[in-house]
């Protein structure tokens, strides 16, 4: 797996529906969609829900290849998790071998475990593909806001999860210098056992480590140099507002989570 393949925290500009669509109510469609997809217990509700996935991937414009590249990074918790929910749920034995058993239940429970998270993690994918880190922000803040009342600093969580979103990409690519350069150097990072790839690390965790705490000095001095105290009296350029479409795509995500949660009650 190269790191370019960790697509996490990256942004893909567009003028897509999708793209165009309020960030708060992004957010709680994402919300809606993740409890419907939790609630899915059979063919029927998971047909459902990932078509309606398939539905936002293509009015969102994004490639299908960039969400599968994402995947790439996930591969050996998806299988690990299959194992683990194909070895270890009873249920009528199809193959059975020294400790392990492999059951009818097992097999589709792994099949549906590993739908769950790939989806899981594409709505995700989708979100900041189509959202950039302000106003991803911005709308948590907004989402947020009533916390104020408990003193809960929302501004700051906020910004907190914008600034790492978007240091994503950044420490992606600082690390994948570094090795390059260690590389040239005659550094091995694919040879050996665990424990020596553990040790080859070393060298590239040091100064990947070095630069992260350098950038996040610099940021916190830009910051402090344009007068920065957090969210107080703070004012916004781009104001947030719904429109119709907005509220249009959170009902018909509100509308996916009853529903699937009425089938899956019925066994679907």
């Amino acid at each position: 797996m190269a790191l370019k393949d960790i697509t996490m925290g990256q942004y893909f500009p567009g003028s897509s529906p999708i793209h165009r669509l309020d960030p708060r109510a992004k957010l709680v469609a994402l919300l809606c969609y993740i409890v419907a997809l939790f609630l899915a217990k059979w063919f029927v509700t998971y047909a459902i829900v990932l078509g309606a996935l398939v539905l936002v991937v293509v009015l969102s414009t994004v490639k299908p290849k960039a969400l599968l590249r994402g995947m790439k990074p996930v591969v050996f918790l998806l299988i690990f998790t299959g194992l683990l929910n194909m070895f270890y749920t009873p249920g009528r034995t199809l193959v059975s071998f020294w400790v392990f058993t492999i059951t009818y239940e097992g097999v589709l429970h792994a099949f549906f475990m590993v739908v769950r998270i790939l989806m899981l993690i594409s709505c995700t994918f989708l979100l900041t593909y189509t959202t950039s880190p302000l106003a991803l922000t911005d709308g948590l803040e907004s989402l947020l806001s009533p916390l104020k009342k408990l003193k809960v600093p929302v501004h700051e969580l906020a910004m907190m999860m914008s600034i790492a979103l978007r240091f994503i990409p950044t420490l992606i690519e600082e690390t994948d210098k570094i090795m390059s350069a260690q590389r040239a150097r005659g550094a091995d990072f694919d040879s050996g056992n665990l424990i020596q790839k553990a040790k080859a690390l070393i060298p590239l965790l040091v100064p990947l480590f070095i630069s992260a705490f350098r950038r996040a000095d610099e940021l916190a001095t830009a910051m402090e140099c344009r007068c920065y105290h957090g969210g107080t009296g703070r004012t916004r350029m781009n104001k947030l507002s719904f429109r119709p479409a907005d509220g249009v795509f959170m009902a018909l995500a509100l509308a996916l989570a009853v529903g699937v949660g009425i089938l899956a009650h019925a066994g679907l």
